[in-house]
């Protein structure tokens, strides 16, 4: 390698004479559970991302439903197109703020990786299923994912990543938090993880009315009677309303995205010297967020969320597409259930040592849309 080729110790150097005091160093990293020798070009979150990306779960998203089963048009999203948006935001945004990039791309590009077939239908109807061996949860499954089920390597079982970015998934903000001792709950997780968090929902909020416009089950007429049109002055944005074509709606989500993230990096770099954030231990230790939105945009999410609930989410068709999920994945549930053989082999053996009921769902929540299609027709 000649003289202007990084190494990894090049890297490191650089992270800590260029990051903020607060960001979360490759160098002194907690580490992964079984120990790994440095490689000389990579550092520890560049490898991370380099296997979440090459890994089996990953691959699979390409065809599960973010929001919209992907057969029917082929621009809706997906779960990998969505995640691969949601890395782009949190890597703009940790630039912005001088964060790790790296570590921040490797969370984003894993904390989807647990989802189910068909989308949050799918979660609700295994998280039924499972009840009586509490629930289903995406982050969780993503932790067994990279802990576990992923076999790439002879050495130990799962992809080995690092503590950062498995606390990353244990530490994903949703409606249930997980318990997991590893992971200290009196700790905050980095800003990077933070900072994933906050542009997954940025994400999904803008790019759900994105598909659901496309989809012609939201409208234009929609949101301009919507409470936050006037907040995000998107009027302007969009210009007039008599001429609703894919160029306003590119225009709307563009405004929507840019207001909202550009936001999140204001009131964080507010936060972090209001707080006298000056270093990654006054992070974990905070007794507030530092990565958040303002209040008034905190309350133009709200109503986001809101409007996608009743508008989008709540609408018929979606109810529709829920009750078929539903149909297709306690079907196959009932039928491993009767009949575990049908199972891969790898899944059979880890009846030795698990409960059926988590096994099948390991192996239902790792099909895709299609895939689980497939298997309830031959079961019928």
């Amino acid at each position: 390698m000649n003289q202007y080729s990084l190494k990894r110790e090049d890297i490191e150097r650089r992270e800590i004479e260029t990051l903020a005091p607060y960001a979360a160093l490759s160098s002194k990293s907690r580490g992964r559970v079984y120990p790994l020798k440095e490689h000389p070009l990579r550092t520890a979150f560049q490898r991370d991302r380099d296997r979440i990306i090459h890994s089996a779960a990953f691959r699979r998203m390409e065809y599960k439903t973010q929001v919209f089963i992907p057969h029917e048009q082929d621009h809706y999203r997906t779960r990998l197109t969505h995640t691969i948006e949601v890395a782009q935001i949190a890597r703009t945004l940790a630039r912005i703020l001088r964060l790790n990039e790296d570590l921040a791309e490797a969370i984003a590009l894993v904390h989807d990786l647990g989802h189910t077939p068909f989308g949050h239908s799918g979660e609700d109807v295994l998280d039924n299923l499972l009840r009586d061996r509490g629930g289903f949860n995406h982050n969780r499954q993503s932790l067994r994912i990279i802990d576990l089920l992923e076999q790439r390597y002879a050495e130990h079982p799962g992809l080995n990543l690092s503590y950062e970015v498995r606390e990353g998934i244990a530490k994903h903000e949703t409606k249930v938090q997980l318990k997991i001792a590893e992971f200290p709950p009196d700790e905050r997780p980095t800003l990077e993880a933070s900072l994933v968090d906050l542009a997954d929902e940025v994400t999904y909020n803008a790019h759900d009315i994105d598909d659901g416009l496309s989809s012609g089950i939201v409208t234009f007429e929609d949101i301009r009677q919507a409470p936050f049109w006037p907040a995000l002055n998107l009027g302007s944005a969009v210009g007039s309303l008599s001429v609703v074509d894919d160029k306003a709606r590119y225009a709307l989500v563009r405004r929507i995205l840019d207001v909202v993230a550009t936001d999140v990096a204001t009131e964080t770099e507010n936060r972090l010297r209001k707080y006298n954030i000056a270093s990654l231990d006054d992070v974990r230790h905070s007794e507030v967020r530092i990565c958040d939105y303002s209040p008034d945009v905190r309350k133009v999410t709200r109503e986001l969320k809101e409007f996608l609930n009743q508008k989008l989410y709540k609408h018929p068709k979606m109810q529709t597409m829920s009750e078929w999920a539903r149909e297709i994945i306690e079907t196959i549930f009932g039928r491993l259930s009767e009949n575990s053989s049908l199972m891969p082999r790898r899944f059979q053996e880890m009846l030795l040592t698990e409960d059926k009921e988590i096994v099948i769902a390991d192996y239902i929540a790792g099909m895709t849309d299609r895939y689980a299609v497939k298997m309830y027709q031959d079961f019928q």
